[in-house]
């Protein structure tokens, strides 16, 4: 097991870290001035290893061959969500050197990942590759994971994606730290085990191809009626917009689509929705209220006001002992800190959040950076959304890009622009500072809004005629 090195500002302070001798000496990764193959401490300090060192280094002008100019400053940003791209997006790089260190390879527009769980929209339609932005070398962008933070040096330590067993350190001059969260299971059993989450694009495709199974084993002719009601009962934990949204377009493809596809059987696909407080508890309490109201108006859609104890193959177990048997949990309750920001030796706040100013700079760190839904702004949080992350996004390049130029910086300061969201049969809700809809034209404003914010002219286009072939055709039901 390999794990992360941190070096706090103050002093030398390792996190014990074990690496094999063919990760650390004879790895094949290629070497760029950006690029560092991490060296035992012994080997560091003696003569021989200096001069053995020096001989592979790169010379100073394979570094100016490679770094278009050396005044340029060195910008490595973690991760491809909102906030990092966002900053990738809008930073000039004709001040900066940008490196990406991800391993994912694509942005993600996380507003609409629930459409492809059903085949609404297909996944390739919301997602950009990162690479389409263009670095000014192809090895700008790392598939590599950060495992570890050297402050005092300045570098980070990361494992490519490729080659698991290739470790290697990358050097900055500023360090953007944006690498989102994981799903929180509050340690409820089983969840790991047996339930989906609802985060990437892998997690959505998970429960297509388990939503299309669970229909066809339930049409077989040896599933007597018990199973298959079981099978097609989906249970959904959590009640915020993405518990909401899933369980919204999962009721649009049993009533459109396995209706036509399945005849009778979709009597029996049901959908249970639990949430311990409060759905939409973001919302404006009317609009709640409404979405509450629609939600329990329909047939075999149900909202239990309870939590979940346990969950199992074949079923969910919720505080009060009741037992819901079902053929899939989707799992959509919080957030949790990645291992990475986990084991980072900076001030955090209880949820394990990094803290940073206002300026969004971490405390006690220098030219490191921290945004979205891994940071939070010291006397002033705000929620884990799409929308602060973009904005952060956006803040903090326009600032990096003044101080590379010499001009004033200013502090981050947030307002919302309100939250969407689609509650199933062409209905939805539009929570805006000074205007609050539901209803059908809450709906064309939802599609509207988000056909526009999408990454990129491609998929503008290519989103409204998924929508147009899903209201002419029907989703896609191919199992692959």
């Amino acid at each position: 097991m390999l794990r992360t090195i941190i070096l706090a500002r103050s002093k030398t302070r390792f996190i014990p870290v074990r690496l094999s001798k063919a990760a650390v000496c004879c790895s094949s990764a290629p070497r760029h001035p950006f690029l560092r193959q991490p060296s035992s401490p012994s080997s560091r300090d003696s003569p021989s290893s200096r001069h053995s060192s020096s001989s592979h280094a790169p010379s100073s002008s394979q570094i100016r061959a490679s770094s278009a100019s050396a005044s340029r400053k060195r910008l490595v940003i973690l991760g491809t969500g909102w906030a990092s791209y966002s900053v990738l997006t809008n930073i000039k790089k004709s001040l900066y050197d940008v490196l990406v260190i991800s391993p994912r390879n694509h942005f993600l527009f996380t507003p609409l990942l629930a459409s492809t769980t059903v085949g609404t929209l297909e996944f390739r339609s919301i997602t950009e590759p990162i690479r389409n932005t263009i670095f000014r070398q192809p090895s700008h962008f790392h598939l590599a994971s950060a495992i570890g933070l050297d402050a005092v040096r300045k570098r980070v330590q990361c494992r490519s994606d490729m080659q698991p067993s290739n470790v290697y350190e990358v050097d900055y001059d500023a360090l953007l730290i944006g690498v989102g969260a994981v799903n929180n299971t509050f340690g409820v059993p089983g969840v790991e085990q047996h339930a989906c989450f609802l985060k990437e694009i892998d997690d959505a495709r998970k429960i297509r191809m388990k939503l299309l199974s669970n229909f066809e084993l339930a049409s077989q002719p040896y599933i007597d009626a018990e199973e298959a009601r079981r099978l097609m009962h989906t249970v959904v934990v959590g009640g915020g917009p993405t518990g909401v949204e899933f369980g919204a377009e999962l009721y649009d493809f049993v009533e459109q689509d396995v209706a036509r596809l399945y005849g009778n059987q979709n009597q029996m696909a049901r959908v249970t929705l639990v949430e311990s407080k409060q759905i939409l508890s973001s919302f404006d309490a009317r609009l709640q209220a409404f979405a509450e109201r629609k939600l329990r108006a329909r047939d075999r859609f149900e909202l239990v006001q309870s939590s979940v104890v346990d969950v199992g193959p074949t079923s969910v177990t919720l505080k009060d002992g009741r037992r819901l048997p079902c053929g899939l949990v989707v799992w959509s309750t919080g957030l949790a800190p990645r291992p990475f920001v986990r084991d980072l030796a900076v001030k955090k706040n209880g949820r394990g959040q990094i803290m940073t100013d206002h300026r969004l700079e971490v405390k006690d760190h220098e030219n490191v950076y921290a945004l979205g839904d891994c940071a939070e702004i010291e006397d002033d949080p705000l929620p884990c959304t799409a929308q602060v992350a973009e904005r952060q996004g956006r803040y903090l390049a326009d600032q990096l890009n003044r101080q590379a130029e010499g001009r004033k910086t200013v502090g981050f300061r947030f307002k919302s622009a309100g939250m969407l969201a689609y509650i199933g049969g062409y209905q939805a809700l539009t929570d805006l500072p000074d205007v609050k809809l539901k209803g059908f034209p809450s709906w064309l404003l939802w599609r509207s809004a988000y056909a526009t914010r999408l990454g990129s002219w491609r998929l503008r286009l290519q989103v409204p005629i998924d929508w147009m072939k899903t209201f002419f055709w029907g989703r896609d039901t191919s199992r692959f």
